[in-house]
């Protein structure tokens, strides 16, 4: 549904941004105040949910909405988030369309030719243009109807952007300020670099499994004791299919971030150096590791564009819902659930 989903990625953007410290690899927790439990939903929508401007938004959109959020989520809305969820997205359709009604008052216009270029953009995400004709018809869309929807999506942004843009511009000093006083964002632990080798064993194995596949592993510990090349042997024997093809290689993590005796024995080894067997419920692993980075505070210099980012979504996310709210403050909105 192309109505509704540029909302979600408009509006409700602030919800999903990342931090820069997430950005780069490092966590930030931060705390959110608790928010007031919202107006329960009726399990029966009515017909029409709300009205914005004499222009309703009615129960079948809605639905197609829901059901477009939940096939994005790979599962259903959990019945204890109901109220939130669906007060959210009614909140999100009800901008969305305060947003359409203010670029036709604005004649926003939108060239035939960025119509074409997105509708383009659209079938080349399919393998073939029988199914991109599948797709229209399971959707129960035209490809005029899809072009519409495009055009208002893009008038859409294309307004959004026109109001906001020179509002979220960020300056190089809100940047610095912003490192100097969020300086946890910036922490990065101890991380390793490491390869490993793995002969799996299924979970339940009995003690015969369990024997063969150490057996198996013995044999290729020697084989890398006794100085065959590590990569190669990986390629041949290892059965993680992530790894195996790369020689092993695991890239770099972090303290806890692999399974316990993994983890353990990982962070006990110098670089260079190669584990004895290590078992954990995948099976037995060798591990060589290659690199350890102590823990460390980033410096600004490798995370400004990810901070100026950060910041520039930020604020386009605050003026967008400061836009979206003077359109509700000076228009009609009825919410009739």
């Amino acid at each position: 549904m192309f109505r509704v989903l540029p909302l979600l990625l408009v509006v409700a953007v602030a919800a999903c941004s990342k931090s820069p410290a997430q950005a780069s690899g490092t966590e930030a927790a931060q705390a959110a105040p608790a928010a007031a439990a919202p107006k329960p939903v009726p399990a029966q929508l009515p017909d029409v949910l709300a009205r914005v401007n004499g222009e309703e938004i009615r129960k079948a959109e809605f639905e197609e909405a829901v059901q477009n959020m939940e096939a994005r989520a790979g599962g259903p809305v959990p019945a204890e988030q109901r109220d939130k969820v669906y007060r959210d997205l009614l909140d999100q359709l009800v901008g969305y369309k305060l947003l359409t009604q203010e670029t036709k008052t604005r004649k926003v216009v939108v060239p035939d030719a960025d119509v074409e270029a997105r509708i383009s953009q659209i079938r080349g995400q399919f393998p073939s243009e029988d199914v991109f004709k599948q797709m229209l018809e399971q959707r129960k869309l035209t490809l005029e109807q899809m072009r519409s929807d495009a055009r208002q999506d893009m008038a859409v942004a294309k307004m959004i952007q026109d109001e906001v843009a020179a509002k979220a511009a960020v300056t190089p000093a809100q940047v610095d300020d912003f490192y100097a006083k969020n300086p946890d964002q910036f922490k990065e632990a101890e991380r390793v670099r490491a390869s490993h080798i793995l002969i799996a064993f299924p979970d339940g194995a009995d003690a015969a499994a369990r024997t063969q596949a150490r057996t198996k592993a013995e044999q290729v510990l020697k084989d890398v004791k006794s100085g065959k090349d590590f990569a190669a042997l990986a390629k041949e024997h290892s059965q993680d299919p992530g790894s195996a093809t790369n020689g092993g290689d695991l890239g770099f993590f972090q303290q806890g971030q692999m399974v316990g005796p993994f983890n353990d024995a990982a962070f006990s080894l110098a670089p260079g150096a190669i584990s004895d067997l290590v078992e954990t419920n995948f099976g037995y692993h060798i591990i060589k590791v290659a690199e350890k980075q102590p823990g460390r505070t980033v410096p600004l210099a490798e995370v400004r564009p990810q901070v100026e980012e950060y910041l520039q979504n930020r604020n386009r996310d605050e003026q967008t819902d400061a836009f979206v709210e003077s359109l509700k403050t000076k228009g009609k909105v009825e919410i009739l659930l």
